[in-house]
């Protein structure tokens, strides 16, 4: 599943073409998404042109005058800039046309993405109560340090909620664990404050890092120029159960924690 890394790279990738110019056309070949694509979504975009494009958690904003389009990638969509007469995959399922003869395309094989006008009560509750992102001053270690205090929960799975912060994904949680030294299963409320300080900025030098990478690849996601992400070079332990760990050679375990798969180093961390 895309991750911040993995949106935020499509949100800079899409933006040149998209801002400053006027929607001419909403063509859905396939409405049947996560949730069904608004019947009358053309109505309200056609004729009006796109002034920002913002990321919030992994969602992306594509604001006009009144208000905004809420597009998540689900678990193997794609965003990408065509020609708007360029002939459409079988996956393809969105086109947003612009007035410089480009289109946004928005590909997705297994159908759990979404297109949401944001005065849509799905759209709400999806976008309400979110946690601070991970790289403003906002997630910061006083600020961590107060939400683990309260909580017994395994730190992976509270660094992966968005009610905390909004996306640490499974790739990023682990990564950032292992740069800070910190075992993933250890309950919050035991760590540091110490501890929490170099998690905060393991988490936000991760996920940069990633960003700068133009996210990870495993499978599905591409940028929207159709290339990988780099990031996975520089994977140390996601993925890796039973290899040997790239800083002390240990071989590195694997668990599950909420059904997913978790590895870390037991000699690196604690």
């Amino acid at each position: 599943m895309p991750e911040l890394p993995e949106v935020e790279t499509s949100r800079r990738g899409i933006k040149p073409y998209l801002i400053n110019q006027t929607i001419t056309q909403l063509t859905v070949r396939n409405s049947r998404l996560r949730w069904p694509v608004l019947k009358t979504l053309d109505k309200k975009i056609v004729g009006h042109a796109i002034t920002d494009i913002r990321r919030r958690a992994k969602y992306l904003l594509l604001t006009v005058n009144h208000g905004e389009l809420v597009i998540h990638l689900g678990m193997s969509g794609s965003l990408r800039i065509v020609g708007a007469n360029s002939p459409a995959g079988k996956h393809d399922h969105i086109d947003l046309c612009l007035s410089n003869g480009k289109a946004l395309r928005f590909t997705d094989p297994r159908r759990f993405g979404c297109w949401l006008w944001s005065q849509e009560s799905t759209a709400q509750q999806l976008l309400q109560n979110l946690g601070p992102e991970p790289l403003s001053q906002d997630f910061n270690a006083d600020y961590l340090w107060q939400q683990c205090r309260k909580r017994k929960a395994a730190i992976k799975q509270v660094i992966m909620d968005n009610k905390v912060v909004v996306g640490v994904g499974n790739i990023y949680a682990a990564e950032s664990l292992f740069r800070a030294g910190i075992r993933p299963a250890i309950a919050a409320n035991r760590i540091s404050r110490a501890r929490i300080n170099t998690l905060v900025e393991a988490v936000k030098l991760i996920l940069a890092k990633a960003i700068e990478q133009g996210g990870t690849t495993l499978k599905d996601f591409t940028q929207s120029d159709g290339k990988p992400g780099y990031f996975k070079q520089q994977l140390m332990v996601y993925g890796r159960e039973g290899e040997p760990c790239i800083v002390c050679q240990t071989p590195l375990k694997g668990l599950r924690q909420g059904q997913r798969a978790t590895v870390y180093c037991p000699s690196c961390q604690s």
